[in-house]
């Protein structure tokens, strides 16, 4: 909890930072990349910095987190705090990393702000920043401890066992340990990072959801390939599709993620669109091999029947439920298809049992119009789970 003190301080502060925290961030990863370069290199997404999702997602977080605090300071918004901590671990960062990111981001609100940066300004945003940085902290450490391992060591050498085609424009790479152990256990919906060494030395790092359910003997991740040669953006998915065959090794990390299938007493609803049918596919397979017997909707949306990547699975697990139904759409289907599947997914005229949870993944403007249409058919908002591949615009916004 924020002190009295710092509360009022930051309460009057706050529409100042927040309309710099944009800029904040900026030249907080400026300055950041300048002292230390490895960062950029082998940690953070180059893509993700290039687009400027990253410096979005750290402004719109920080801002939540302060609001927060100030406007309700009995709670704290644990969902963003997990969904950022489950990713931290992934990457193995470490509590001492917090220190190095303290020290360059109030250089920057000092520089930014100015003379606004008084003792006082600057001793209340100290405490916001090190109570979200703390309780960041103790949830990744307690992650670390779940998996056994010691913090930030999460990574080891995989071999790709095989590999499938499944689109023009996707793969699935099957893996196991290269030591022989036994893959580490997950949950349904969960994902890894894997970090590829490219052709300028950097060992670039990105986190692909595990495609298969956790029963498979060998551990599965699906990569659509990202356009844009000469971009930093996809440059980790080309060189996987290019590179990457049977016999390789990829340095892989421990599973995390808290999209995780939960509820499997209730009605549940499993949503994607593109490749964001990955972690709904691992889920699927899952309840088809527990013997799920409560009603299963899924609902997917792509451009044509030829990009909808695992679509025979995605039917064949469906078709293994007692109570599974699929819905497909597509933007150009094939002749035959139904008219009102056509298009952009639509639920309207889909029947949502009462007390389903639902688990959304896909594109931003996606999942906000099905969250959408499912407030609208009485799903509770706190019953809608999602995942965000990239940095988590939408939480930091909300």
């Amino acid at each position: 909890m924020l002190s009295e003190t710092s509360t009022a301080t930051v309460r009057a502060t706050l529409p100042a930072v927040g309309a710099a925290i944009g800029d904040i961030a900026d030249l907080f990863y400026r300055k950041l990349f300048a002292a230390h370069p490895e960062l950029l290199r082998d940690l953070f997404n180059r893509g993700n910095q290039a687009s400027g999702a990253q410096r979005q997602a750290l402004a719109g977080s920080l801002a939540a987190f302060a609001t927060r605090l100030v406007e309700d300071p009995d709670t704290r918004p644990d969902v963003m705090l997990s969904r950022i901590a489950h990713k931290h671990a992934s990457l193995g960062v470490t509590a001492e990393q917090y220190e190095v990111v303290h020290t360059h981001l109030f250089a920057a609100i000092a520089d930014v702000l100015g003379d606004a940066v008084t003792p006082e300004v600057a001793a209340a945003w100290d405490e916001v920043y090190w109570l979200m940085a703390g309780a960041l902290i103790a949830v990744e450490e307690r992650l670390y401890a779940q998996r056994g391992v010691v913090a930030g060591d999460v990574w080891s050498e995989w071999e790709v066992a095989g590999r499938t085609e499944e689109t023009a424009d996707v793969a699935t790479f099957r893996l196991r340990p290269a030591d022989g152990a036994s893959a580490p256990a997950f949950r349904p919906g969960q994902y890894v990072s894997v970090q590829v060494e490219l052709p300028d030395g950097a060992r670039q790092i990105r986190q692909y959801s595990l495609s298969r359910a956790p029963g498979s003997p060998l551990r599965s991740i699906t990569v659509k390939r990202v356009r844009g040669e000469g971009s930093p953006d996809g440059e980790v998915s080309r060189h996987l599709h290019a590179r990457t065959r049977t016999g390789d090794r990829l340095r892989v990390s421990v599973p995390y993620g808290d999209l995780v299938l939960d509820h499997t007493d209730a009605p549940l609803l499993l949503a994607s669109a593109g490749i964001g049918c990955t972690p709904m596919l691992s889920m699927l397979e899952h309840l088809a091999d527990t013997g799920h017997r409560s009603p299963v909707t899924v609902v997917h949306g792509d451009r044509s029947p030829a990009t909808h990547a695992l679509r025979t699975d995605h039917a064949l697990f469906t078709g293994r439920l007692p109570g599974g139904e699929a819905h497909f759409w597509y933007e150009d289907p094939e002749p035959g298809h139904r008219a009102d599947r056509t298009g952009r997914v639509d639920l309207t005229g889909l029947g949502v049992p009462s007390g389903t949870h639902a688990y959304l993944c896909g594109p931003l403007p996606f999942m906000r119009a099905v969250r959408g249409q499912l407030l609208a058919k009485g799903v509770r908002a706190a019953d809608i789970h999602y995942e965000v591949f990239g940095p988590d615009l939408w939480l930091a916004a909300g």
